[in-house]
């Protein structure tokens, strides 16, 4: 009888690694290995996903700058099938105010877990990489072959320098197959409202900022400029689900996994494919929540490009990938997972 195979996803406790696991443990048969140091995330996620999905998940407290620790805690862990790796710090404002924090986590930690897949020949990996990679570009939208830009910001070239390492891993590597992921703008909750965004500290994404400043704990927040030149002013992002993120992973898992990869390394944007600006995404929460928010126009935010948006066709192609919800979704799954921490918090 063949070993049940695992999944190690790191970040697993964070925002896009929990719904990820989520999905694993719906759609697949692995075991899955969740490796996180709760540095932005919470150990609520592991209980919630164990929650909403029924199952166990194995769980490893660790730094992935740690290598000593890394090695040490999962030296018995075999038969892995396949690595995603999330962890990385992933606010720009903060990555402007510390960049050696960014250099130093998001780097040294894609180092350490490419060279445990070559200690123990795992040989499928995904990496979560980011549209902040193409930097300011004015052919929209974008695709996998558009030219990258100078980084906006320490974040984007982490993620830069990352993909570089993938890249230079997957070609010393015999048999190492890649997919590399560019998210666009990850927003939402999970559908059950039970485990969604929430970061330690002041949150620097727009939808988290909104809701907060919905359910008062944000007294006015804050719209980063409407001096650009978009059509309203405010930047443009492709907002995408979390689900839709989460449910990309297993199809690029698959792909890579049943060998359906023509190249040991791929790359595809994730995104809608729809530009939406800031004011909408406001006028959206609005419109499903029934509130009205308190903001302001404020100056422009150091790190931020104009305008950005996907073009997804190659991950809808060769992933049969197509993202299910719309923005107004999106704002109601966040606002709905918000409503549940606020009667958490009364309780």
């Amino acid at each position: 009888m063949k070993k049940r195979e695992s999944i190690i996803v790191t970040g697993g406790a964070g925002y896009i690694g929990s719904h990820t696991i989520i999905e694993l443990l719906q759609q697949t048969n692995y075991d899955i290995i969740s490796i996180d140091n709760y540095s932005n995330s919470h150990e609520s996620a592991n209980a919630n996903i164990e929650k909403i999905t029924g199952k166990k998940i194995n769980f490893f407290n660790v730094d992935l700058c740690d290598k000593d620790s890394l090695n040490t805690q999962l030296k018995d862990v075999k038969d892995v099938a396949g690595v995603i790796h999330f962890a990385a710090f992933k606010s720009v404002p903060e990555s402007v105010a510390d960049p050696l924090l960014y250099y130093h986590n998001n780097i040294e930690s894609l180092v350490n877990i490419l060279d445990l897949c070559k200690q123990k020949n795992i040989t499928n990996f995904i990496f979560s990489s980011s549209c902040s990679v193409y930097g300011n570009i004015n052919d929209l939208p974008v695709t996998e072959d558009s030219v990258l830009g100078k980084a906006e910001s320490p974040y984007a070239y982490t993620k830069q320098v990352g993909e570089q390492m993938v890249s230079a891993f997957t070609k010393t590597i015999k048999g190492f197959n890649a997919v590399t992921l560019r998210y666009f703008n990850p927003v939402g909750a999970h559908i059950s409202a039970q485990i969604g965004e929430l970061p330690i500290g002041p949150p620097t994404s727009l939808v988290p900022i909104i809701t907060r400043t919905a359910i008062g704990i944000i007294p006015k927040m804050s719209v980063h400029g409407n001096d650009y030149s978009t059509r309203d002013g405010s930047c443009v992002r492709d907002y995408i689900h979390v689900s839709d993120i989460a449910d990309a992973h297993i199809k690029a898992l698959q792909y890579v996994v049943e060998g359906k990869n023509k190249n040991p390394l791929f790359l595809f944007n994730l995104g809608t494919g729809k530009g939406v600006t800031v004011l909408e995404a406001i006028n959206s929460f609005e419109k499903v929540s029934g509130l009205k928010l308190n903001y302001e126009i404020g100056p422009r935010r150091g790190g931020d490009v104009e305008a950005i948006y996907a073009n997804n066709s190659l991950a809808k192609q060769e992933l049969n990938w197509e993202p299910k919800y719309t923005i107004d979704e999106m704002m109601l799954s966040a606002w709905k997972w918000q409503e549940y921490l606020s009667k958490l918090t009364t309780n």
